[in-house]
Formats: C-alpha cells, structure tokens, sequence
C-alpha cells in the first residue's frame, strides 16, 4: 500500500510497554512494518513522553532520546493555522474531540492514507482518503 501513515500515541505507548494482551507485539510490528512510512505530530511525541514518565516511569534522559528518534526516523507534521482550521470543520462534520479532530487534521496534512489507532472508530474513512484502522481487531 502507498502513501503516508499516521500512528496514534495509544500505537507508540503499546510498542514500548509490554502487556498481557499482546498488543505490544502489534504494536511494535505495525510500527516496524511501516517506518519508512510512518508521519506523526508533536502532540503525538507529547502525549507519548508524557505517558511513558507517568505509566512505565522513563527518565528524562530516556525521554530524550525518545525524542530524538522520533526526530531522525519519522516525518513530524507541524499543527499549523490550516490544521487548526481543518480541526474545526472535521469537529462539526464528525463530532470528534478537540484532540482527535487536531491529530485526524494532521495526518490528512501529512498526506497520510492510514490512521492507526485503538481510540476511534475502526474502518471510517476521512475526506474520502484517510482510514482509520484499529490494529487489534
């Protein structure tokens, strides 16, 4: 499959904490299988820095480099005026939160095809080019 993909931070934080469920595998296969592909957004590197400190208690030092990979292997979308905007539409058109409708807002400015995430709803297609895709179903 061509084009950009876009992995949500519930993806990222599986890839890096182990679980019962399995979802860890996935996860860290998903990412794996896509890195030459994969578009994320600052609030995507934020939210998984943050989660990591909180729930898997990484170091500072640990987050850093975290940061910087995520800097040398992936294409950061930057949330500007245009995605801000295109937020606000995609809030009205599909009810989505603040914070989902900036990230689904990001991805479609990232050129992106593929949304993985766990947190909406599975096999729905944005603007007629962005699908998202719950890995664990």
């Amino acid at each position: 499959m061509r084009g950009n993909v876009f992995i949500d931070s519930n993806i990222w934080l599986y890839s890096f904490i182990k679980d019962a469920e399995g979802k860890h595998q996935i996860a860290a296969r998903l990412i794996q299988e896509n890195k030459q592909r994969i578009a994320i957004s600052l609030q995507v590197i934020n939210e998984v820095s943050i989660n990591l400190i909180k729930k898997a208690n990484f170091k500072e030092e640990k987050i850093e480099k975290l940061i910087n990979s995520f800097y040398e292997d992936y294409r950061i979308i930057d949330q500007d005026k245009d995605v801000l905007t295109n937020a606000s539409k995609l809030r009205n058109a599909l009810s989505l939160s603040f914070w989902d409708s900036l990230i689904v807002s990001t991805a479609l400015k990232g050129e992106c095809n593929l949304f993985f995430s766990e947190d909406m709803q599975h096999n729905q297609v944005i603007e007629n080019n962005l699908k998202i895709v719950n890995p664990f179903k």
